[in-house]
């Protein structure tokens, strides 16, 4: 696709993006579906129609309207991590994997594929791993909120985490 065209698509999707930013998914997703109608072949729209699916929880159509996305744009690394952060909630961590260690093919530190390694090595408990990928995603400064939470699973992870106070402890 030329550049002329990828901005076209991209001014077309615009307004169902501002949607969702502003926190109205089901107005994202009118939006996203009448850019489809007119154009099935926007990327932009398939991908915001995932981002607000994804929102509302709706993963099995999220990830389908990613894969929608990508077929239509195979390089486009923003859809392949919303697919894969999809894959994830959806309980498919191989897959979700493969298109993570798919984006760091293309981008070698990339934060939202190095994130989306350590949740799913976090998530089977394979410490070691989780570890390695969520110390890498820290070093690329993530935004502090993110930050304090992949602080917590690696304190956790490491074993640094103090138990939660109970009645039973308190009484001693």
């Amino acid at each position: 696709m030329n550049d002329k065209n990828n901005r076209d698509s991209w001014a077309e999707a615009e307004n169902a993006g501002e949607l969702l930013r502003e926190g109205e998914p089901d107005a994202s997703i009118a939006e996203a579906e009448r850019v489809i109608a007119e154009n099935p072949s926007n990327e932009y729209a398939h991908f915001f129609m995932g981002c607000a699916l994804f929102e509302k929880g709706e993963f099995a159509r999220a990830m389908k309207a990613f894969v929608l996305a990508l077929e239509i744009a195979p390089t486009y690394v923003g859809a392949m991590v919303h697919l894969g952060q999809t894959l994830r909630m959806l309980g498919r961590h191989d897959e979700a994997l493969r298109v993570a260690h798919q984006v760091l093919a293309r981008v070698k530190d990339d934060p939202d594929a190095l994130h989306l390694i350590g949740l799913i090595h976090f998530t089977r408990g394979d410490t070691r791993s989780a570890v390695q990928y969520l110390e890498r995603f820290l070093l690329t400064r993530p935004e502090i909120e993110v930050a304090m939470e992949v602080e917590g699973m690696l304190q956790t992870l490491r074993g640094e985490v103090i138990p939660f106070p109970t009645k039973d402890t308190l009484k001693n």
